[in-house]
Parts: C-alpha cells; structure tokens; sequence
C-alpha cells in the first residue's frame, strides 16, 4: 500500500456515481498545513468534525486504515464512515443495491452555505447543469485557446526583468482567474474581489483567508459578498444581456421556470470559485513536482509537445480536489462493515489516484505517463463541468513555461492552505530566469 509522505493517510468509501453502486477506492487526505488556528478562533459543531477527520489525517489511525477494511470514524452526526480499498473495485460491484445521495463535503452540516451541483441529484442535477454545460464542452472551450494563451503570455511576460516571486499570486492565480472573470463578463476592477472571496469560501478554516470567526460565519460572511454581487450581475444581465455566462445564469431556467435566487447566486459562486481555484492549485502543485522532480522539467522542456500528457499528470499528481461526500440510500455491507441508509461516505480523491492495481508505478511523478485513468476530474454525472477548460489552461501553461523558463527552484519555503475540502499551496517563493519572448 502505497504512503507518498508523512501528511498523506489512505482511506475511502466511493459511492458509483453512475451506476447507483456502492464501491470502494483507494484514497488519501493531505492534512492541512500553513498555520494553526489563532487562539480567538471559535470551533462550531462542524469544525470539531473536521479536527475528528484530522486526526486520521495525523497518522494515528494510518495502521487501522491498512488493517481494517471499512470503519467508522466516529459516531457525531454528520461524521463520515470511511473504507481503505483498490480502483480496481469500481467493478465489481460487490455493494450492490446501495444507491447514492449527494451531499456537502466533509466540513459537515453547517458549511451548507451554497445549493448548486455540487449537492444537487437528479433529476435536478441535470436540469440545472444544463443552463450552462454547452459553453464547457470540447469544441467551447476550444474557442478559448487564444484568449488563454494571450492571458499566459501576459502573466508571464511580467515576470520578465526580475528574478524571484510568489508563483501562487503572481502566476498561477493569475490565469485561470482571468479566463473565468472575462467569460463572465466581470470587470477587471473586481477581479481582485473575486479572488479573495473565492479563497474566503474555499478556505474558511484558514486563518489568512477566513478570518477570525467560527467556520460557518467566515464561510456566512463570503457568501453574502457574493450573493450582493452577483445580484446587481443579474440585475444588469437581465436588462442588457451579453453573449456570457452571466447572462446564460442571469436569463437561464430550469424546468421552464428562472432559477430561484439562492440557486442561482450558488450557481454563480460555483463556477467563479471552481473556475480559479482548482486550476490554480494544481498549476502550483504542477511547478512544485517539476521542481522536485528535476528530470521531468528538464524532459518538458527539451519536449514541450509532452504539456498535455503533462497536464493529466499534474492533476493525477495534485489531486487539487481532497474530497467529496455521498450519503447511502441502502443498508449494505461493505468491506465487512455494515453501512445503514443515511450514512456519509467520504471519497477521497489523492489516494485513488495512487492505487497500485490501476498505475503502474503509481509513486513515480511521470509527465508521459499513459495511459492515465485517474478521476480526479470525478466520474458519472458529477464529472467537472469545467474539466476541458482546466485541461487547456494547464496545457498551454506547462508548454509555455517550458519554452521561455530557464530555470526555476524553490526561493522559500511553500506555505499550504488549511482546509479539508481542497489541497492547494497558497504562497510558493520561487527564483527563476524567463526569457522575454
């Protein structure tokens, strides 16, 4: 089994998405770092979950994971059952007759400060993606391409003349933000607010970005931001539409009628923080690997028709997305463990991605690995709406640090987000020599 470094620990349950099954995967959960909470931060019901999750996360439990089949984490409501198991076993079935319910990630009950795809079953689900899902196909996002690439080559044209930054803020931020503002049609002005709601929302245990309260009124107090803005959006969409996504949301309907005001401020809040965010980080984690994997840099650089292969590798690698919930909606056992209807399984995404009986040499960062079936991006009917455009940006990205990047290494020590939900590096001190084009 396999263990990549002391803050990773293995243990999933996944529920099938597509086929209404329950399976079981191999997982592991990156245990946030980057600083403790202060001593004026309050814990709520779901942040006590969370440190219980935590403490797998520690070590503690690690040989009880590889001993035990499936085990139950704790008993407190909302506190996930969790099953080390193998890729392989998305096949076979063995849970059959247990269905699966979406739900929140694992930060539990009282972060349920958004409805949108993300906990929304059918046939819902569908009607509510389908407001937006034709500007993410392939042939959409491909219309993209020059808009991404003019983007990356700005970004990294203001590199140009120095010799160190902060790759998060000064780069990897910087793109996928930027692609995802201007197909909203968001003006420039407020990218920086988007930015930092975004971090508010996605990481609101964090001290830098959530704040000083309690995990639900960090998370309370992003939300209302954003609903506030994305009003006056749709106010002005409504009465002027363009050809973005904020006039597909503003004027968009589902089962004939316009979405309700809650779903559709979460929808907005979805596609903004799903649109920089994950991108982001597996753009720094991406950087991070090439650097401590030297002869992959320099293998991409001597090859950078490698980037999209590479692309698929960072995000097996990364995993930028540590974990998602389903309920069961069936008695079952799984593993030797009795599951009861209701119960919260936890899928962790990092573990799955090194499951021995699918990769070969799973440990091994390879940037012309393939094939590469990890599923990262999710499966069945939740898969990433967004994964084509993610795909891009990566792609055009690694290819054009490749061809204008001499050099680069680590300038400092990485400091790394605290949250459970998304594993992302929120500062990464870099020395570098970049070409001007």
């Amino acid at each position: 089994m396999w263990i990549g470094s002391p803050s990773i620990f293995q243990y999933l349950v996944w529920v099938k998405e597509s086929w209404g099954r329950l399976i079981s995967l191999l997982i592991s959960k990156s245990r946030p770092t980057g600083g403790a909470r202060g001593p004026e931060m309050r814990l709520s019901a779901s942040d006590r979950a969370v440190e219980q999750v935590d403490r797998l996360a520690a070590g503690r439990d690690a040989r009880r994971l590889v001993e035990a089949p499936v085990f139950r984490v704790g008993e407190s409501p909302g506190v996930p059952a969790a099953a080390p198991s193998l890729q392989v076993d998305i096949d076979n079935g063995r849970a059959e007759g247990a269905g699966e319910r979406s739900a929140n990630h694992v930060a539990l009950p009282d972060e349920a400060v958004l409805r949108q795809l993300l906990n929304m079953n059918p046939p819902e689900h569908g009607e509510f993606r389908r407001v937006v899902n034709q500007r993410f196909t392939p042939r959409s996002v491909q219309q993209l391409k020059d808009q991404v690439e003019r983007i990356t080559t700005e970004v990294l044209d203001e590199l140009v003349g120095r010799e160190e930054c902060d790759f998060v803020t000064e780069v990897s931020a910087k793109l996928p933000l930027a692609v995802i503002a201007e197909m909203f049609g968001i003006p420039r002005a407020d990218w920086a607010m988007m930015f930092r709601l975004s971090n508010a929302m996605i990481g609101p245990a964090d001290p830098e970005y959530g704040g000083s309260e309690t995990i639900k009124e960090n998370l309370e107090k992003a939300r209302m931001e954003f609903f506030q803005y994305f009003n006056q959006l749709c106010e002005d969409r409504r009465k002027n539409p363009r050809d973005d996504l904020a006039s597909a949301l503003a004027n968009g309907k589902a089962f004939g009628e316009p979405l309700p005001p809650f779903e559709l401020f979460s929808y907005f809040a979805l596609l903004i923080i799903a649109g920089n965010e994950t991108t982001r980080n597996a753009t720094t984690g991406g950087l991070h690997a090439l650097i401590s994997y030297p002869d992959q840099w320099e293998r991409l650089k001597r090859d950078p028709s490698l980037a999209p292969k590479a692309a698929e590798e960072i995000v097996r690698w990364t995993s930028p997305v540590i974990q998602f919930t389903r309920f069961a909606t069936a008695d079952t056992v799984l593993g030797g463990q009795k599951l009861h209807e209701g119960d919260i399984l936890v899928l962790f995404y990092p573990s799955a991605a090194r499951d021995e009986d699918v990769f070969e040499r799973p440990s091994a960062f390879d940037i012309g690995r393939y094939p590469n079936p990890h599923i990262s991006f999710g499966i069945g009917e939740h898969f990433c709406l967004g994964a084509n455009l993610a795909r891009l940006e990566l792609q055009v990205m690694f290819r054009q640090l490749a061809e204008r990047m001499e050099s680069v290494e680590l300038a400092g020590p990485t400091q790394r987000m605290r949250s459970s939900f998304v594993g992302g590096i929120k500062h990464m001190p870099i020395r570098y020599r970049i070409r001007a084009r």
